[in-house]
C-alpha cells in the first residue's frame, strides 16, 4: 500500500507537470524510464512506448514546431487560437498517459491513472491559464510574452523532475493547484460581483 501511494504521487505528478506544458515532462519521464531511474519505468503493459526512442523523437519534433507555429503567430494569437486548444489537448493525453504507464508500469490497474491523469492535466491547465493571461495583458514587450512559454516549460520540467525525486510532491503540487484555482474563481466572483454593480 505504501508503494501504490508513493507511485500514484508520481503519476499525479506528472500529469499535473504535463498539463502546464507536456514535452519536458514526457521528455524526461521517458528519458529516466529507459534507464529505469527514479522508480519510473514503462516496460509493462501498453506503455512500452512511453520510454521508447521514437516517441521521445516524435515528442521533441513537436516541442521544436510548437515553439516554430509560437513565434510565427505570436503568443496572443497562439493562446486563443484552435492550435492552442490543440495543443491543450495533447498535454492533457500525455497526462492521462504518464499517470495510466506509472501504475501499469508497477502492476496495478491502469484505467485509473488515464481518468486521474486526464483530469490532473486539464487541472493544471485551468491553474495556469488565467495567470498566463494575466501576465501577457502586463507585460510591455512581445519578447517578453513570448518568453513567458519558456518559463512555463522549465516550471513544467522542474515540477516532473522534483516528483521523480521525490513522489509525494505530487500531492503537494496537486494542493497548490487547487488552491490556485479557487483563488482564480474567487477574484472572478469578485470582478463579476464588482462589474454588475457598476452597472446599477
Amino acid at each position: 500500500m505504501n508503494n501504490l501511494v508513493f507511485y500514484i504521487g508520481l503519476g499525479l505528478g506528472l500529469a499535473l507537470a504535463a498539463g502546464l506544458r507536456p514535452f519536458f515532462p514526457a521528455l524526461l519521464a521517458g528519458a529516466l524510464a529507459s534507464k529505469k531511474l527514479l522508480g519510473l519505468g514503462f516496460t509493462h503493459g501498453h506503455y512500452r512506448f512511453l520510454q521508447s526512442g521514437w516517441w521521445l523523437v516524435v515528442l521533441a519534433v513537436v516541442l521544436v514546431l510548437a515553439y516554430l507555429i509560437q513565434l510565427r503567430l505570436g503568443s496572443e494569437r497562439f493562446a486563443s487560437g484552435p492550435l492552442s486548444a490543440a495543443f491543450a489537448g495533447i498535454g492533457i493525453g500525455i497526462g492521462a498517459l504518464l499517470f495510466a504507464g506509472t501504475l501499469a508500469a508497477h502492476g496495478d490497474a491502469s484505467w485509473p491513472g488515464l481518468i486521474g491523469g486526464a483530469a490532473c492535466a486539464a487541472l493544471s491547465q485551468l491553474a495556469v491559464r488565467p495567470l498566463l493571461s494575466g501576465a501577457r495583458t502586463r507585460l510591455p514587450d512581445r519578447a517578453a510574452r513570448e518568453a513567458l512559454t519558456l518559463y512555463v516549460d522549465g516550471a513544467a520540467l522542474l515540477f516532473a523532475a522534483l516528483v521523480a525525486l521525490l513522489h509525494p510532491l505530487g500531492y503537494l503540487l496537486l494542493a497548490l493547484l487547487v488552491w490556485l484555482t479557487m483563488r482564480a474563481r474567487q477574484r472572478a466572483r469578485k470582478k463579476y460581483a464588482g462589474l454588475r454593480i457598476l452597472g446599477r
